[in-house]
């Protein structure tokens, strides 16, 4: 089993910093190389009848943030409120200047080759992504992007859609890739839960490192 790089943990959750062109859950084609098995490989350790339930996930290319529950009422019960009470923030590297905020809203859909696209049809699943330049150069901007709403690749589509993909996201139109791996790291989680305010962080890659001051910054006013 590798070496999780566990960010928290108490008797309810698990918080693992996921690495990239990891699996969080199995598919078809991979079953045993997944964040999920690593973490269930790493509770039953303490005791062969422990498990993990997954509440929100990452793509395979983005890094960052994953929250595993450790008996199945809290993973309901985290699920089901997710979106109202979490504050959810990852940082982003794209192609292109880009300066100022603004707040992307669109329907997404997922065509038959697993290929999400944004469309007018409100039978589509609603997403909202703002983001906020934190830095820019003639080739790259670095951005915070906190999401409204948790659908399959709503920021690699959403930022495509205004020009300014993931950098080493091929799949959404990115031609460049200079930290060879996808520009997304899911880098700040706030939960707001009994009562409590749960805050974690992920430091950001190395590999993200064209923008070594402006991240350090960032992280600092996570704190």
């Amino acid at each position: 089993m590798k070496k999780l790089d566990i960010v928290y943990e108490d008797k309810e959750i698990l918080v693992i910093n996921k690495e990239t062109k990891v699996l969080t859950i199995a598919t078809s084609k991979e079953k045993n190389h997944t964040l999920y098995k690593n973490a269930s490989d790493y509770v039953k350790k303490a005791h062969p009848k422990n498990k993990v339930f997954i509440v929100n996930r990452l793509d395979r290319d983005t890094s960052g943030l994953v929250v595993f529950a450790k008996n199945e009422e809290v993973k309901k019960e985290l699920q089901e409120k997710w979106n109202d009470i979490t504050t959810r923030e990852y940082i982003g590297i794209v192609e292109g200047t880009l300066k100022g905020s603004d707040t992307l809203t669109s329907y997404l859909k997922e065509d038959k080759t697993f290929r999400v696209y944004s469309t007018k049809d409100k039978k589509g699943d609603y997403a909202v992504t703002k983001y906020t330049s934190l830095a820019s150069n003639k080739n790259y901007s670095l951005l915070k992007i906190e999401i409204k709403t948790g659908r399959k690749n709503q920021i690699r589509v959403q930022l495509s859609d205004i020009g300014h993909p993931i950098i080493g996201d091929k799949k959404y139109g990115s031609l460049k890739n200079p930290i060879f791996r996808l520009g997304l790291h899911a880098s700040y989680l706030k939960i707001h839960w009994h009562g409590k305010e749960l805050i974690f962080q992920a430091r950001v890659p190395k590999t993200f490192s064209m923008f070594v001051k402006e991240i350090k910054d960032y992280e600092e006013s996570r704190k």
